[in-house]
C-alpha cells in the first residue's frame, strides 16, 4: 500500500542497503577479517530493521488508525460478502484478510 509508506526514504534507504550487502560479499572474496565482516553484517541489519520502523511507522499512522476509524463501514477486501470487522467481532473466513 504506496499511499501508508515513505516511499522515496524506503527506497533510498535500500539501495545504500543493497550497497551495503555487495560490500560484505566483496569482503568475504578479499578475505577480510571475520570480525570486520560481522561488523558490517551487523550494521547491513540495523539498516534493514530501520526500514521496517519506517514501514511500520506508515502502517500505524494509516492502516491501523483507518481500520479503527471505519472498521463498522467495511467489508473484507477479498472478497468475502459477510461483514468481517472488528466492530462486529467476527472473524474473516480468508487466511490473508486483514480483518
Amino acid at each position: 500500500m504506496k499511499q501508508c509508506m515513505d516511499t522515496d526514504n524506503l527506497h533510498r534507504r535500500l539501495k545504500k542497503i543493497i550497497g551495503q550487502v555487495q560490500a560484505i560479499d566483496r569482503m568475504i572474496d578479499e578475505d577480510i577479517p571475520c570480525e570486520d565482516v560481522l561488523s558490517q553484517i551487523n550494521a547491513a541489519k540495523s539498516a534493514l530493521h530501520g526500514c521496517g520502523k519506517v514501514v511500520l511507522e506508515g502502517h500505524i499512522k494509516h492502516c491501523v488508525r483507518d481500520g479503527i476509524e471505519f472498521s463498522g463501514n467495511r467489508s473484507c477486501y477479498y472478497g468475502n460478502s459477510e461483514p468481517c470487522s472488528w466492530s462486529t467481532g467476527t472473524q474473516c473466513r480468508f487466511s490473508t484478510c486483514n480483518y
